[in-house]
């Protein structure tokens, strides 16, 4: 059924009714409406110097409300030009208007950036092909046997610091790996919780050779600022011993298959796969182009940040 959006006569009833204490229920079955509406109404169109709902007033903050949602377009070409400019440079519709608004350059929302690519697409435009699309991964079935990553006194994530879940305490990374369509050439990712700065090293065979190898150079590069690592199950962080005997650094390991144990990697991936996507063969990405795609992302603002950067937060030894 297609919505109807509320006249004012179902606004004087509404008044009427809650005046004589009745319940959002009992006014959702009287106007035949579902009980969110009414809760929305409410909400939305109480008087704001008491808090109290009046038809009337109601109607007019409604009525007010479809007129400004109607307006015609209100940013000009350049600075729509400029947002084009920064969705290329594949920040999401959410990171342009939150760092613009930060620097005062611009007070847009996501939803009209949203808008504008929508409308771009529809007249031949490609900012649509900046933008992120997440795929919908397959999950383990129940009742089947978990035998991935079989690997005696490794350290699970419960036991991980409290300062590195809490986020209050820099130095407490995620790491996995990204694959190539030829299942050998892939990235091995990292990222700092709490400033979620990247590291990606470009890997030629996805074995705990390569990894620990890549890994040793990241640490090297970073030693002052990693104290704790957490993996998934892969086979190729299984030298994780190795990590810890040259380095002030101890490592943990995510439950399998809970991926969203590790959300800041996960999260991170995604990111990546803008540049690089999923069907790629990564044979022909070299380490350069690795630290060139990280320092993108670590230019990109960040909504849990305040829309600081990566870069901003992450301190330089």
């Amino acid at each position: 059924m297609e919505y109807c959006q509320l006249t004012q006569a179902e606004r004087y009833i509404i008044a009427s009714m809650r005046r004589q204490k009745k319940s959002v229920a009992q006014i959702a079955l009287r106007l035949g409406r579902h009980r969110s509406s009414i809760y929305r109404e409410v909400k939305r169109n109480k008087t704001t110097y008491n808090g109290h709902y009046g038809a009337e007033k109601a109607h007019s903050y409604a009525v007010a409300r479809r007129k400004r949602c109607r307006r015609g377009p209100q940013f000009s070409p350049s600075q729509l030009t400029k947002v084009g400019a920064l969705l290329r440079r594949r920040w999401s519709p959410q990171q342009i208007a939150g760092r613009m608004s930060r620097l005062g350059q611009l007070r847009i929302s996501a939803q009209t950036i949203y808008r504008h690519i929508r409308r771009d697409r529809k007249t031949g435009g490609d900012l649509w092909k900046f933008t992120r699309i997440v795929s919908k991964f397959g999950r383990k079935r129940y009742k089947s046997v978990d035998s991935r990553g079989v690997l005696r006194g490794k350290r699970h994530i419960s036991e991980r610091p409290k300062a590195a879940e809490a986020r209050r305490q820099i130095g407490h990374w995620e790491a996995d790996t990204v694959m190539g369509a030829d299942l050998r050439h892939c990235l091995l990712t990292l990222v700092e919780r709490a400033t979620g700065f990247t590291v990606i090293k470009k890997l030629v065979a996805r074995n705990k050779q390569q990894a620990t190898a890549a890994l040793l150079r990241a640490l090297a590069e970073h030693r002052t600022q990693i104290r704790t690592i957490t993996f998934d199950n892969g086979t190729e962080f299984h030298d994780y011993k190795v990590l810890e005997q040259k380095f002030k650094v101890k490592c943990y390991f995510a439950t399998p298959y809970h991926s969203w144990e590790r959300g800041t990697n996960e999260n991170l991936n995604g990111l990546v796969r803008q540049y690089l996507p999923k069907g790629m063969c990564m044979k022909s990405i070299t380490q350069r182009d690795c630290n060139a795609i990280a320092d993108e992302l670590n230019e990109r603002p960040r909504k849990r940040y305040n829309y600081q950067t990566p870069n901003e937060l992450y301190p330089r030894a």
